[in-house]
């Protein structure tokens, strides 16, 4: 008699014969049917053919038993640890590799291996040849795991329970022990305050401020000190510029003139207060793309629409209508990267070529806006008709719209006096000074040689007077201080919008209207005009959407934003591009809970600071100890995807900058607001303009002290100090800052005049500090304990009174000149420029 293994093929053969009246029969099949369409639409494009990928064909049950290059797709005898389930499930491989799939797809795909991949005869898979192009809005691009509707994952479970100090610990370590790893031990109370610090408000700790955490016996030392930080001032200094980072901002037009933007730095005045008070990141949209468009209009919220005013602008451009349209890229552009991680603008021409957006679904983004008012059409004076607006009280509005009138009617007087005076000098002229005399230039110089023949000169003189006056007074007009630099539009009425061929405006195609991008599923836009009948409602309508819990892009784009701040990349590395070929998040599941949890506090930014630097990921040390006991993550995961470690990070252009200021005793922290300053530029730099030193002022020495962000933003001429260290690029939203090395840095750091004068107050400093002496190393020892914020070493301060007696000693300099070279040492440290 037969073995029951010998006898399996002839049961398999019999059961086929009677599948069809057996119950099961059905489940199976449906199963198969419920897998078909998912295997059509999600896999196929790859997997079929002689050129599939990896050598895995999915066309019949028998290529996917046979498999690949990794061996069989589908594994009778475990199912459950088939390659395919671990590659729908993100369980090692990840497939698809536009993103994990809905879970009920992932589901259908499992329960079908698991009944052992059931395929009726006769069934084929539908295989579409791939097509060549742009992707296509279609379920499958619309199934890209951040256009995917927004739902909060479960916090999963994890061995190393005692390390979560909240969800997020969860998702990191369920990545981490998938290979063996865990989190790194938690970095010291030194380096964690001066992490903390400089994270959320760009400042160095004071020495006292470090030794009171230190030794702080509080269980809630940490969260106090948390607490502390988020309610400082300088908080909305330190992540308003990393907004302004996001939005271009700028302070002049660039292009040859360069002129500035008038009052843009009230822009940068409520970005910085809408952070220090914690201002709702919706409502924070809804005031940028729409705040004179919204029930209540405040002053504060026309300040916010100078968002769209931050970009270039031509005052003279060969093609108008083209830089119109430019001006309108730019709008669309930073708007759809700021807010919503998409490259819209690369559809401009044509259709994108690497997302599923259609140049129609750009031109329909673009018509949102295509009402604004150019920024200004070739004069200064323009921008101030087309992009400035007072939001001065009624009262003070009264007051200044008076002092205009008598303005006006004083030049008016004087006009009549200089009128009646050349006309009836001119009459009197003769040969080529009356032809001469019709440019208003020359007429008083011409004037001036008739003097006791054609008129007396207490004449001329009144006529003089009168003429200085009158231009005096043309020069300058009463002007209104409280005004802001704003969006407006031409009335409610708006012109047709087309589909540009090539982008050329002289070749217009089909006509679109205001839409949303088709591949997020939107819903039609709700475009109500405002009751002031000054625009058209369409920016309102726009950012209603983008602030919708329903937008699936808004919350998650902005939480990577908030990570990338503290951990100085995002979970999603490409901080603006969310689409097919942006980078895949190295924790999806995270994103999404981030992305949720901001949604359901209230969108508030310092909530999810809390509870972000609250976490054991990003209180982990950056210091790499392998463990004997397991793998090492440095091998496998050198780029520390997984997040085993905390990520060293050199200070930015602005931190470098104000922390000397800040180790020296000398910056000004109290001064907030207002007009921004100018600080000290060498003659050398100032050489390179085209009208050396043209557009730079200065300022006292007192607002010199400020922090960076207050200084000018010049788009043709960068402090060096801020160039050098990598400051943003100003002509695009920039999303994250270069951290190069580079000659220039330490040149400036050897040789600069801020550095050798920041040096030289610290070693001014010290000295005050210790009070006569001649041993040097009280001194050392306070220079190396402000720049490092930690205890000097014996070593340390030897090596540092060597250094200071060599000096003397050796190169004749003075005792001061010795500690002020040593101060700039210290400036110099990778312990000063990096964080731990």
């Amino acid at each position: 008699m037969r073995s029951v293994s010998q006898q399996l093929p002839s049961v398999v053969a019999f059961l086929g014969v009677i599948a069809g009246a057996l119950p099961f029969a059905s489940a199976a099949d449906d199963l198969f049917h419920q897998v078909k369409p998912i295997l059509e639409s999600t896999c196929v494009r790859c997997h079929a053919g002689p050129e599939a990928k990896a050598g895995l064909r999915i066309t019949s049950r028998e290529e996917l038993l046979k498999g690949g290059a990794s061996g069989p797709a589908i594994d009778l005898q475990s199912p459950g640890d088939s390659l395919l389930v671990s590659a729908v499930t993100y369980d090692g491989f990840e497939m698809p590799p536009t993103g994990k799939m809905p879970q009920p797809r992932i589901d259908a795909v499992v329960a079908w291996v698991k009944a052992g991949a059931p395929w009726p005869a006769g069934q084929q898979l539908k295989i579409e040849h791939p097509v060549h192009g742009p992707p296509q809005v279609n379920e499958e691009t619309r199934n890209h795991w951040s256009f995917r509707s927004l739902k909060q994952p479960e916090t999963p479970q994890v061995v190393h329970a005692d390390r979560v100090a909240n969800p997020i610990d969860a998702f990191v370590l369920q990545k981490l022990e998938a290979k063996g790893f865990t989190l790194s031990p938690e970095a010291d109370r030194r380096a964690l305050i001066r992490r903390l610090t400089y994270d959320l408000i760009g400042l160095p700790p004071t020495p006292e401020e470090v030794e009171a955490f230190v030794n702080d016996p509080s269980p809630k030392a940490y969260e106090n000190l948390v607490e502390r930080l988020l309610a400082s001032p300088q908080y909305g200094e330190q992540w308003g510029r990393q907004w302004l980072d996001v939005v271009r901002y700028a302070e002049t037009n660039s292009f040859e003139r360069d002129n500035p933007k008038p009052y843009v730095w009230r822009y940068r005045d409520y970005v910085i207060r809408a952070f220090n008070d914690d201002m709702p990141y919706d409502q924070f949209i809804r005031e940028q793309l729409a705040g004179d468009e919204l029930d209540q209009v405040t002053p504060d919220r026309i300040i916010a629409t100078g968002f769209y005013r931050l970009g270039l602008w031509d005052d003279e451009p060969a093609d108008p209508e083209l830089a119109f349209y430019d001006g309108l890229d730019d709008i669309a552009a930073t708007t759809a990267q700021a807010f919503l991680g998409l490259t819209m603008n690369c559809a401009r021409c044509h259709d994108h070529k690497l997302d599923p957006i259609p140049i129609k679904d750009y031109y329909s983004f673009v018509s949102f806006f295509r009402n604004v008012r150019h920024y200004g059409k070739r004069s200064d004076d323009t921008v101030l008709e087309a992009s400035v607006r007072s939001i001065a009280p009624a009262e003070v509005e009264s007051k200044h719209a008076a002092e205009v009138d008598a303005w006006r009617e004083r030049v008016k007087e004087l006009d009549a006096v200089v009128a009646a005076f050349e006309e009836t000098a001119r009459q009197k002229l003769i040969g080529g000074e009356k032809d001469d005399f019709k440019s208003e230039g020359v007429r008083e110089n011409i004037l001036k040689r008739h003097v006791g023949t054609l008129f007396t000169e207490e004449e001329f003189g009144k006529y003089a007077a009168a003429r200085k006056e009158r231009n005096r007074l043309r020069r300058q007009p009463p002007k209104s201080e409280e005004q802001a630099l704003c969006v407006k539009e031409n009335g409610t009425t708006v012109p047709t919008s087309f589909v540009l061929l090539r982008g050329n405006p002289q070749a217009p195609g089909d006509e679109v209207t205001p839409a949303f991008p088709q591949v997020l599923s939107p819903p039609t836009p709700d475009i109500r005009v405002p009751a002031s009948g000054e625009s058209s409602g369409r920016r309102r309508a726009l950012a209603e959407w983008i602030a919708s819990p329903e937008n699936p892009l808004t919350a998650r784009v902005m939480v990577n934003r908030i990570w990338q701040g503290h951990f100085g990349r995002g979970l999603v590395r490409s901080t603006n591009n969310f689409g097919l070929q942006g980078d895949a998040p190295t924790h999806p599941e995270l994103v999404d809970w981030l992305a949720s949890e901001f949604m359901a506090r209230g969108w508030s930014v310092k909530a999810m600071h809390r509870l972000i630097v609250m976490s054991s990921a990003y209180r982990q040390s950056s210091r790499h100890a392998p463990s004997a006991m397991g793998p090492d993550p440095l091998a496998s995961d050198p780029q520390n995807d997984l997040l085993w470690r905390f990520d060293m990070r050199r200070l930015k252009a602005e931190e470098v900058r104000d922390s000397m200021l800040a180790v020296t005793g000398s910056l000004n922290t109290a001064a907030m607001y207002g007009p921004s300053i100018y600080v000290p530029i060498e003659d050398e730099v100032l050489a390179g303009q085209s009208r050396p030193g043209y557009g730079w002022g200065k300022s006292s020495p007192e607002d010199q002290r400020r922090r960076a962000v207050y200084i000018h933003i010049k788009r043709s001429l960068t402090v060096p100090i801020l160039a050098a260290f990598d400051a943003a690029d100003t002509d695009f939203t920039c999303p994250v800052r270069f951290a190069s090395t580079q000659p220039t840095q330490a040149l400036g750091m050897i040789n600069g005049a801020f550095a050798n004068e920041q040096a030289g107050k610290l070693a001014d400093l010290a000295l005050a500090w210790v009070r006569g002496g001649n041993d040097p190393a009280p001194q050392v020892r306070i220079m190396l304990e402000r720049v490092t914020q930690r205890p000097a070493t014996e070593t340390e301060v030897e090596r540092g009174v060597q250094l200071v007696r060599d000096l003397q000693k050796t190169h004749g300099q003075t005792r001061q000149q010795a500690m002020q070279t040593f101060a700039l040492v210290a400036l110099n440290l990778n312990e000063f420029l990096y964080l731990d």
